[in-house]
């Protein structure tokens, strides 16, 4: 009973300490772009919530996200820029062993087409660093993504993203918001 009871309290503490290193990447990363990007246009922020698929679909329920975005305009109709964002999967209970959550923070490249006044469609491709839980590596990260402007602040995105690690893939169909900052 005691082992179980130190076990519990590590897995409570490597999970507050995942926590804590998230919230402080995202913090740094925040604080980068903005002193980098004070006055651009640009410059968005968003959320998205996921359903994962393939490899992950099978031991996780849930993706949670955050990205931060830096697009130049490169012509009228196409956007270059820099992406970084947080990923997070929430493991599930399998035959009673709880599956540890996984996270990523994917640093990429973005290219966004407008096919019209309202919808876009693009890409971001890249390297996902493995966050949690130990032993996670990380791996390429790419993200099909269409666009759909509800406003112009604001974008409804429908995207696949994928982490492609050593061994399987962690990828999810997810929908979000992005704000222009």
């Amino acid at each position: 009973m005691q082992n179980v009871n130190k076990s519990v309290l590590f897995e409570l503490i490597n999970h507050k300490l995942n926590l804590q290193i998230m919230k402080k990447l995202v913090l740094i990363i925040t604080v980068a772009i903005f002193g980098f990007t004070a006055t651009a246009q640009d410059f968005r922020a968003g959320f998205n919530v996921g359903l994962p698929t393939g490899d992950a679909g099978d031991f996780y329920t849930f993706n949670l996200g955050v990205d931060l975005s830096y697009m130049w305009n490169v012509s009228e109709t196409f956007d270059a820029g820099l992406v970084a964002g947080y990923s997070h999967f929430m493991g599930d209970e399998i035959m009673g062993f709880e599956i540890d959550d996984a996270g990523f923070l994917p640093i990429g490249a973005a290219g966004r087409f407008a096919a019209s006044e309202q919808f876009s469609i693009g890409a971001d491709l890249g390297y996902a660093v493995g966050i949690s839980p130990d032993g996670n590596d990380g791996g390429f990260y790419y993200r099909p993504v269409l666009g759909y402007d509800l406003s112009e602040s604001m974008q409804l995105t429908a995207s696949y993203r994928g982490v492609s690690v050593d061994g399987g893939e962690f990828s999810s169909i997810t929908l979000g918001l992005n704000f222009a900052l």
